[in-house]
């Protein structure tokens, strides 16, 4: 228990035989329970897990036969929602050891004292950086950053870190029957909490890379991933438009995407456009013009939201 408030560990795991003891044996006191979903390992990671059974904390182990990362998670945020005495907080932690356990504070730290809903880190600003990140990996968070950003409505600058701290009051109230079930989960999860209003924070966190390998196929993810932001981003315009909180920055971003789409649609076209070539100018330029400001005002739209729920 940290300050009245249970704490629990979700930790997916798939074949971390070479981590996953590590990961258990540094777990801070504070911690209630520790929820290891084993993800279809063939290694001898479960059974690693079975000497951790007489711990400080309280340790379940569950099997997800290989359904995927965000599965993962999902099963230990809603086993943690079974067992826990509330107010709780669920953290995710990899199973492979690249976050570290005294960082857990920190992201738990938001909300703890209501500053935030839901907690992530991000290597991005911590005072030791991210020296030892791969490169093709600091290149593939900046462009994720970017999409993640346009998606969500919020500022993200680390958006795959996966050290994340969760309320109940969002467990609580999760569409689990909807949610992603594989790798880009941490983007998923952004978007959808900015579409309901849920306030967020990001904190700075280790950056740690040693042995482990990593599942993800680069061409594959950034495809599915980015055909799932793609359409969750205007799932969330779109939801907005017809929620209680609307407000004239939701209506506005509204307009300011349709006139973008319009460009873009053949054979449909307004004064605006029509204005546009006549002065020599590309259609692109408009395009850019205003998605640039339905983003900004998509940005303004989210803060309010959040203000709203929060002050209600």
């Amino acid at each position: 228990m940290y300050n009245h408030w249970n704490i629990g560990v979700v930790i997916p795991a798939r074949n971390e035989e070479d981590f996953i003891s590590r990961v258990l044996q540094t777990i801070p006191p504070f911690v209630d329970n520790v929820i290891v979903v084993n993800d279809g390992s063939t290694d001898s990671t479960a059974e690693i897990c079975q000497q951790f059974l007489d711990s400080s904390y309280e340790l379940s182990i569950l099997q997800n036969y290989g359904e995927g990362v965000g599965s993962s998670i999902d099963r230990g945020h809603q086993e943690l929602l079974k067992i826990s005495q509330k107010p709780f907080i669920s953290v995710v932690m990899a199973g492979d050891g690249q976050m570290d356990p005294s960082d857990m504070e920190a992201v738990i730290k938001p909300i703890i004292e209501d500053k935030a809903d839901y907690s992530k880190g991000n290597r991005f600003i911590h005072e030791n950086g991210t020296g030892q990140m791969p490169k093709i990996r600091k290149i593939a968070s900046i462009i994720l950053s970017f999409f993640t950003t346009l998606a969500s409505g919020l500022r993200i600058s680390d958006p795959q870190c996966g050290y994340t701290a969760t309320s109940y009051k969002i467990i609580e109230t999760w569409d689990w029957n909807n949610s992603w079930k594989g790798y880009g989960y941490p983007n998923y999860w952004i978007i959808n909490l900015t579409k309901n209003a849920w306030r967020i924070s990001e904190v700075p966190v280790k950056s740690i890379y040693g042995l482990e390998k990593s599942g993800i196929k680069n061409f594959p993810f950034f495809i599915s991933v980015g055909t799932m932001m793609l359409i969750q981003h205007h799932k969330r315009v779109f939801s907005k438009l017809f929620s209680k909180d609307v407000n004239p920055h939701t209506i506005l971003a509204f307009v300011a995407y349709m006139i973008g789409w319009i460009v873009i649609i053949p054979n449909l076209s307004t004064d605006l456009e029509r204005e546009f070539i006549d002065r020599g100018l590309p259609s692109f330029i408009l395009i850019i013009l205003a998605w640039s400001c339905a983003h900004v005002l998509d940005r303004l739209s989210v803060k309010v939201s959040q203000e709203l729920k929060h002050n209600a």
